[in-house]
């Protein structure tokens, strides 16, 4: 029986978009008929859904499992996990494992039609332990998908260097994180260039806020926040936040500055009773207060009546801000209603029939 085939996803910088765009391809494919593995060599973030007993496993590696129903045979090892401790023992010559010869064993996996293999941040990490996107792909004899997210037309330069270093390696690009304002320049513009380039464009994917937010629960635990006011028949899972607020102007500019966001988290002080209502009469999904844990009895009962919970944290304005902006930064995808979005994006936006042909994989028949 054949191999597998493999195919890299990488990207020039974090926070791309590469899980994203392999659960969508891992979907879509799983109902075109495909059999599609798994593997993401080095890990940068554990979770212990496992049992107590067993290793902590990459939390990546272990949602996309749950969320595609991915049995065992189809998922492929990590092989070490990024930290601080992994880099000790590389540089002091403790660790001196053949991790390139160790990809050996994604080529075991033949029960796929393909197997579809994370790379690391960025074209560089992971070149220590001889697991750089480059050095994979030559040991896994596997094409590159490069996952990029838009920021502007000038995205087109690290596409061209890449172009340069990966050569005939690099299977396409998708370009995600449009801006509506840019979506028609990139279809008219970028898209024509970069195919002139050689480099074939198999999706350009709009800005979507549903997977830029992020839900109240997130918000609580990277936090450490106390729950002051929680309506009983609100999901904090499903309730998202895709913007920031930060109240502290007088009351009269509070109500103009709010009404500009949608489904927005505001911060403000315990003692801003004025801003709390005014936050409240806009689309607010959750208040957080700074200062002393108190909420006031009004506000409360009006928060419980629109379904909007209150949270209180020990930290000071600031620190709260950045924690909540980098929850924002990231397209974390652990939860529900960001799967079902980026699956039917994928499957709206990324051209599989002309994926399938440079992969050189047959379609199936309809099913």
């Amino acid at each position: 029986m054949p191999q597998a085939k493999h195919l890299l996803i990488g990207s020039t910088r974090s926070g791309s978009g590469k899980s994203a765009t392999i659960l969508g391809l891992t979907y879509n494919l799983q109902v075109k008929g495909f059999k599609v593995g798994y593997g993401k060599p080095i890990g940068t973030f554990t979770s212990k859904s496992l049992p107590e007993s067993a290793e902590h496993s990459e939390a990546d590696v272990d949602f996309i499992r749950q969320a595609l129903n991915l049995p065992p045979e189809l998922l492929r090892p990590t092989l070490l996990n990024l930290d601080r401790n992994a880099l000790q023992r590389r540089l002091s010559g403790e660790d001196r494992q053949d991790y390139t010869g160790k990809l050996d064993e994604y080529k075991k996996l033949v029960e796929a039609d393909l197997v579809l293999v994370e790379a690391p941040a960025n074209t560089a990490e992971g070149a220590i332990f001889g697991l750089s996107l480059e050095e994979m792909s030559a040991q896994l004899d596997a094409p590159i998908l490069l996952v990029m997210r838009f920021g502007s037309l000038l995205v087109v330069d690290h596409i061209l260097m890449a172009k340069q270093r990966f050569g005939d390696r690099l299977l396409g690009v998708v370009i995600n994180d449009i801006p509506d304002g840019q979506y028609e320049s990139a279809i008219e513009v970028l898209h024509p260039y970069l195919e002139n380039q050689g480099i074939p464009v198999l999706a350009l994917m709009p800005e979507n806020r549903t997977l830029r937010s992020v839900s109240v629960s997130e918000i609580i635990e990277q936090l450490g926040a106390t729950m002051l006011c929680h309506p009983d028949n609100i999901d904090l899972d499903k309730l998202m936040v895709e913007e920031l607020k930060i109240g502290a102007m007088d009351v009269n500019s509070a109500q103009s500055y709010f009404r500009k966001s949608y489904n927005k988290a505001v911060i403000t002080g315990s003692s801003r009773i004025d801003l709390q209502f005014a936050a409240l009469e806009t689309s607010t999904n959750c208040l957080i207060l700074t200062g002393r844990p108190f909420v006031n009895d009004d506000v409360a009962s009006k928060a419980m009546e629109l379904g909007v919970p209150i949270l209180s944290v020990s930290r000071d304005t600031l620190s709260t801000v950045s924690v909540i902006e980098a929850c924002l930064g990231q397209v974390r995808l652990h939860e529900g209603i960001k799967v079902t979005s980026i699956c039917e994006m994928m499957s709206k936006y990324f051209h599989f029939e002309r994926f399938l042909k440079l992969m050189n994989i047959k379609a199936l028949a309809a099913v």
